[in-house]
């Protein structure tokens, strides 16, 4: 158990205080900005009703940081997750070894996938589908796409690697119902 809230820490700070996507607005250029209204808005407000916390939206990424309010709810969150939502797939000797560890965790794949925890929460916790994980995921992409276009063979292909990690941890959720 130590364990698993160490790691539920570790992956909780990377995200908050490295690579939030959701948290960090643009004001330029125009088609971003309504990217960002489109998909991360609602998603914040589903966060903040859902589990009752303030979640500040910051235009640098300097210098901030959620309160330590938010930043502790969450963590709770995470770690109050049961190990199916939290596995990637399920270990070969669940059942026979209760010590083993699962190595891949469906938290992690998604939150590094979207580089978002709030992406990942809602993913996991039912309240995105995979396509709009990965349409959330990838705001700035398609705003750069927008503005100059698709970079054939990188663009399209990262398009569907989205979806395939995104969908392979929904799959494990799905046989959890």
């Amino acid at each position: 158990m130590k364990k698993r809230v160490q790691m539920c820490e570790k992956l909780f700070l990377i995200t908050w205080t490295l690579i939030q996507s959701g948290v960090f607005h643009h004001d330029d250029p125009p088609p971003l900005v309504e990217l960002q209204h489109k998909h991360w808005d609602p998603l914040l407000e589903w966060a903040r009703s859902t589990f009752d916390v303030d979640v500040q939206v910051f235009t640098s990424v300097l210098l901030h940081s959620q309160s330590a309010e938010t930043r502790t709810k969450f963590n709770d969150i995470l770690t109050e997750m049961d190990p199916w939502e939290l596995a990637g797939e399920y270990p070969t000797a669940l059942i026979e070894v209760k010590e083993t560890i699962m190595t891949i965790l469906a938290m992690e794949r998604v939150t590094y996938v979207t580089k978002s925890f709030l992406i990942a929460l809602a993913l996991v916790k039912r309240h995105l589908t995979v396509e709009e994980a990965a349409i959330a995921a990838q705001v700035e992409v398609s705003s750069q796409i927008q503005r100059w276009g698709e970079v054939e063979d990188s663009h399209d292909v990262d398009f569907h690697d989205v979806r395939r990690q995104l969908g392979s941890a929904a799959c494990l959720l799905a046989d959890m119902v």
